[in-house]
């Protein structure tokens, strides 16, 4: 039986990037060549349609190509003036990056519990955390659905601090009608390659309505320079490559095409698996008292949960996400049969060693510390087939008989 599900499963890989390619190979030769011609490298015409195409889709007025998505976050802060002393609210469940800029400038990330549901920061934590030295809000759109952005604008209205977004898993993502990016005085894109734009290296956008702030990042993004050569406060070399922007107009094309894939491979996720998570672990959905939407409890039990989508949200699926009790067992009999897996992410932020001089200890944050046990990205990409999934699904419902 083993050997059948592994000639069967092909290798069922977390991603297919080089399937993703051969469907835009010759346009892609064909930009890259244009580049090479031009011999326009840094600052080119693609920077500019880049950042108008970006914009005109997510609804921003300004849009600014950055080097990466952590650089983008490390800009956005350096924009609202984040420096030492300050604290900068964020998630622990997150990739590093979130906080690690934060700690660049020479403050210090407060670190926040999640919902149990979305597994994006819970904005009661939020308010609990606020203090004096609070700066900044910096919800992350975990795995492509977007925090609760009502409550936490809410908040940071009450107490004047600032709202950057990390997107950088979200681009496309809606709530309320309004994509990510939107809600926020800044917001951060990554053009990771593992993205769901990803491009060829790395690659990020800062978002915002705000005139001043717009200007102000396009300033700090070389060098803090006002005109050439003449710098009014310190920024860093914080440009996208112009070969890089003029392959991410090509991606950019297929990336609704894609979206929908992803969506409608949740979808089948969610049937498919429907049938092994146990009474014990299903999702119960209430009102959340003095709230719009719904508010997500999960119970532990024996088999598995799928992601919950919170109402108003459209999720984007950078993972399918579920939550299981013996995930490393799970993950161990899945690749044995050829399917890939992800654990994003195995430790907390909170936890980590470059970040004990803060004081969390286990036990700050349980949501947080007992998803990192219990989560595990399923593929989910666009170019999965219904084989695949049916393989997939297949193999988790015999591992859990």
């Amino acid at each position: 039986m083993a050997t059948r599900i592994v000639e069967k499963s092909s290798c069922v890989q977390m991603l297919d990037l080089k399937a993703e390619y051969g469907l835009m190979r010759e346009r892609i030769r064909a930009v890259v060549d244009e580049v090479l011609e031009s011999q326009h490298h840094i600052g080119g015409p693609a920077i500019a349609k880049l950042e108008e195409a970006i914009a005109k889709r997510i609804g921003v007025e300004h849009a600014i190509a950055i080097s990466s998505g952590t650089d983008a976050l490390l800009c956005a802060l350096m924009a609202i003036e984040v420096g030492p002393g300050d604290e900068v609210i964020v998630p622990s469940f997150t990739f590093f990056a979130t906080a690690g800029v934060v700690h660049r400038l020479g403050a210090s990330p407060k670190f926040v519990d999640i919902d149990p549901g979305t597994f994006n920061i819970d904005p009661r934590g939020i308010e609990a955390a606020i203090s004096k030295r609070t700066k900044a809000i910096m919800p992350v759109h975990l795995f492509g659905q977007c925090a609760d952005m009502k409550a936490i604008n809410t908040i940071a209205k009450k107490h004047g601090v600032r709202v950057i977004e990390d997107a950088a898993q979200a681009i496309g993502a809606k709530q309320d009608g309004r994509h990510a990016g939107t809600f926020g005085d800044l917001a951060c894109l990554s053009f990771y390659p593992t993205k769901n734009l990803g491009g060829f290296g790395e690659g990020g956008m800062i978002l915002t309505n705000n005139e001043k702030l717009g200007t102000l990042c396009k300033q700090l993004r070389t060098h803090g320079e006002s005109t050439r050569y003449h710098h009014e406060r310190v920024g860093g070399n914080f440009r996208l490559d112009t070969m890089k922007a003029a392959i991410l107009l090509v991606k950019l094309d297929y990336l609704d095409e894609f979206t929908r894939r992803r969506r409608h491979n949740a979808a089948r996720y969610d049937e498919l698996l429907g049938k092994v998570q146990s009474s014990k672990f299903e999702i119960q959905r209430k009102e959340a008292t003095g709230q719009q939407g719904n508010e997500a409890i999960r119970q532990q039990g024996d088999a598995l949960s799928t992601p919950f989508v919170a109402s108003g949200n459209v999720h984007v699926y950078h993972q399918y996400s579920i939550l299981c009790d013996r995930r490393d067992e799970l993950a161990a009999y899945l690749r044995d049969r050829g399917i890939g897996t992800g654990v994003y992410y195995p430790v907390p932020l909170h936890l980590q060693k470059c970040f004990t001089h803060l004081g969390y200890k286990p036990g700050s944050l349980p949501i947080t510390e007992q998803s990192c046990t219990r989560i595990l990205s399923l593929p989910c990409h666009p170019m999965l087939t219904e084989d695949d999934l049916q393989n997939v699904a297949s193999c988790i419902a015999e591992f859990h008989k």
